[in-house]
């Protein structure tokens, strides 16, 4: 099956009250004024051009749990970073990705992780590095995370990958009070939610998360779990 770029139906105008959006354009003088009979040319202000951008935009990219065969202990129950690059290796290679590969990769992955002494639970930072040596992929870390970044990203073609304190996204699909770590992708919007890929659950796929809900989660891993709310917010991007 081929997995296809962004889909982007409709069209919405941004104001220029977002930061990353912003564009100045400096205009050549259009108007004129007389003064002491002398032809005088007085140049406009500065404006600010308007940003476009769809109102919805989603990328198919394949899903899988982090526990592909319902297996939940070690590894699997830490391998939401795993699977969330592995789904983008596959997306970025236009491949289908079923059960029992998914699991050949994961278990070929955190082999690979343990040999080169990461923990269970990484930074982005971390994340970065082991997509670099392990896939070749280049990899961009922003922590310029808002919404409308987004937002930018995915009608740009970019699922973004998130690291999330994982009780606060409040996802009744994950078992007790869910993970306090958690890391997802993000595949889409509409004007009320974020769609994802969430590893953390069999219904993962096209998951939705209100955009506030999903934003205010998005935390960096601090290296201890019940500090994960004080972790800086930061988003990465992985491309070919």
């Amino acid at each position: 099956m081929l997995y296809a770029f962004p889909i982007l139906l409709g069209i919405i105008t941004l104001l220029t009250s977002c930061t990353a959006s912003t564009v100045t354009v400096e205009l050549e003088p259009s108007s004129e004024a007389q003064i002491g009979f002398e032809e005088e040319v007085i140049p406009e202000e500065n404006v600010i051009e308007e940003i476009e951008l769809p109102k919805k935009a989603s990328i198919l990219v394949p899903f899988m749990v982090q526990a592909p065969h319902g297996n939940w202990d070690a590894p699997y129950q830490e391998a939401c970073e795993e699977a969330v690059v592995i789904m983008m290796d596959y997306y970025l290679r236009n491949a289908a990705l079923d059960p029992d590969q998914a699991n050949r990769e994961i278990v070929q992955l955190t082999q690979w992780e343990e040999a080169n002494h990461y923990k269970y639970d990484v930074s982005l930072e971390s994340l970065k590095v082991i997509v670099e040596e392990y896939y070749e992929y280049n990899v961009r870390i922003s922590e310029n995370v808002t919404k409308e970044s987004i937002m930018h990203e995915i009608a740009k073609g970019n699922p973004v990958i998130i690291p999330a304190a994982g009780r606060d996204l409040d996802n009744p699909y994950y078992s007790g009070d869910g993970p306090w770590y958690h890391m997802l992708l993000v595949t889409g919007y509409d004007k009320k939610y974020f769609i994802t890929n969430d590893p953390g659950t069999r219904q993962g796929l096209d998951y939705k998360y209100k955009h506030k809900k999903l934003v205010n989660a998005i935390h960096d891993w601090t290296g201890v779990k019940e500090e994960i709310r004080s972790g800086v917010p930061r988003m990465m991007i992985i491309e070919r």
